[in-house]
């Protein structure tokens, strides 16, 4: 019985999120290469949608 804390540990050190050039949020994908918060990556448009604008 040794698949426990020791195995977990190993875990660490892998991202798939890095900080985002564009908005700043820890949110751009590392292997998609895209920002899900404001698009980076995917279109020069920043990421907007109209149901979002509703509580402003």
């Amino acid at each position: 019985m040794s698949d426990g804390t020791a195995s977990r540990g190993k875990r660490s050190g892998k991202k798939n999120m890095v900080f985002c050039r564009r908005c700043g949020k820890r949110t751009l994908h590392v292997r998609k290469k895209k920002c899900s918060s404001c698009g980076y990556g995917d279109s020069p448009k920043k990421r907007s949608y109209n149901w979002k604008k509703k509580g402003k």
